[in-house]
């Protein structure tokens, strides 16, 4: 029942979206060639799709709090269908921008609405594990989003190929919508309360304790995976392109093997009573490792490198669980959508920004490896303070807010601890306002 009515709809849309995020790296080249265009513009383009995903979170998290994930997916999944075909038809870098950025809005639910189906409906020890394994399912979307599309290339174009994926994403969202559960406890909380909660997360000392991490981290794993491996891969190495497609398959792959491997260690230590937060931190280490190698161009084995970089930064997912855990249940969608409009507004900027290093260092009709030096190093350092933020902020926190309003206490008793509990999350307390989280009866 759960995997069929819970997992499965939600894995399969999130497949989708991480398909529209990856393929601009391989058929990049062709954009180039077809409508010459240079590294500032295809990073622009290509992040488009963040842009929009960071602009839609906020309502998706108001949305998937008051309307359930299965009605909020199906319905922005027709906006992805509308821009793959408006990118299939497109003649400029215009509308294939507008295409990218309606792509971006309609899958901008496929994540959140996964993490929050979870929440709702599985045991709180179980939620990393699955998180996990709908993000390995992702990954393998993002694999198939590089040899195959080379494969299929051969055969048709990409306008054809964004075509019939407009046809694919009407049916992931029938299939969706028919599929998945809504349970109506969604639909007591009226709008308004639904939307105050967004102002009391942003407050939040915790959440500003986890974001700046966070937004480095996979808003540079989201840049690069989804666009720069695949030019890093030929300009710097100097592969082939079929050899850049291969490398690319490997990235994913080990993408899919990290969402999943790290899902299952944290789940395990925290069966040790070894936090998240801590195995997030090593993973973060070896991720920034592999992206100094990376910057300082390392190239005698590309592939292992990449293998380390897909492995390791598929561990910022940790910062959902992390965050929410720390809030009231009725608050999840807001949580993550908060955080997730932070990290997807990184990934645009850091990967518009990236090709407009390139294009400054690089001359005219090539890409500079210098360009891609300074790109990277700057993005490993902005990281670097991040990770030291985090392990001098997280630390100070105190019990976490959810732990705090389901305790039973006495009433006085409950009272000190919900105001203590505010304070230290940096929730702003309203006067008279009451807090209580609503836990399912999975828990």
């Amino acid at each position: 029942m759960f995997f069929r009515r819970a997992f499965l709809p939600f894995a399969v849309g999130y497949f989708l979206s991480q398909w529209f995020r990856s393929v601009n790296a391989v058929v990049s080249a062709d954009l180039i060639r077809e409508l010459s265009l240079d590294a500032w513009t295809v990073g622009l383009l290509t992040s488009a799709y963040f842009l929009a995903f960071s602009i839609g979170q906020i309502p998706v998290g108001v949305a998937l709090d008051r309307f359930g994930p299965r009605r909020t997916e199906s319905f922005l999944l027709l906006f992805a269908a509308a821009g793959a075909l408006v990118f299939a038809t497109s003649d400029g870098a215009l509308g294939l921008m507008l295409g990218r950025g309606l792509i971006g809005l309609g899958v901008s639910a496929c994540l959140m609405a996964s993490f929050h189906a979870f929440i709702l409906w599985a045991p709180s020890a179980r939620v990393p594990f699955l998180n996990g394994a709908v993000m390995a399912v992702g990954a393998l979307g993002a694999l198939s989003a590089t040899a195959p599309v080379e494969w299929a290339l051969s055969f048709v174009t990409w306008r054809e190929l964004f075509a019939a994926l407009a046809v694919v994403t009407l049916g992931v969202a029938l299939f969706l919508h028919l599929q998945a559960l809504d349970p109506e406890a969604h639909r007591t909380a009226s709008l308004r309360e639904v939307s105050r909660g967004l102002g009391q997360v942003f407050a939040s000392r915790i959440f500003w304790s986890v974001a700046p991490l966070s937004i480095t981290h996979q808003g540079t794993y989201l840049a690069v995976q989804s666009l720069w491996a695949g030019p890093w891969l030929r300009d710097v190495a100097g592969l082939p392109r079929a050899d850049v497609a291969n490398h690319l398959f490997t990235l994913a792959l080990s993408m899919a093997v990290g969402f999943l491997g790290i899902g299952y260690v944290a789940e395990r230590m925290g069966r040790r009573g070894i936090p998240p937060e801590a195995v997030w931190t090593g993973c973060a280490l070896a991720f920034q490792a592999a992206q100094g190698a990376i910057a300082f161009e390392v190239v005698s084995a590309p592939r292992a490198l990449w293998v380390v970089f897909g492995l390791f930064g598929a561990s910022g997912m940790l910062s959902y669980v992390i965050l929410t855990r720390r809030f009231p249940i009725e608050m999840a969608g807001r949580v993550n959508a908060c955080l997730n409009v932070l990290v997807f507004a990184s990934a645009f900027g850091i990967q518009a920004a990236i090709g407009a290093v390139i294009t400054w260092w690089s001359p005219a009709g090539s890409f500079s490896t210098g360009g891609y030096r300074v790109a990277f190093g700057s993005a490993l350092a902005l990281q670097v303070l991040a990770l030291v933020w985090f392990r001098a902020r997280f630390r100070r926190t105190g019990t976490s807010a959810r732990e705090a309003f389901s305790r039973p206490r006495s009433p006085d008793g409950l009272r000190r601890l919900r105001g203590r509990a505010l304070r230290r999350s940096g929730i702003p307390r309203r006067r008279g306002s009451t807090h209580r989280a609503r836990t399912s009866p999975s828990r």
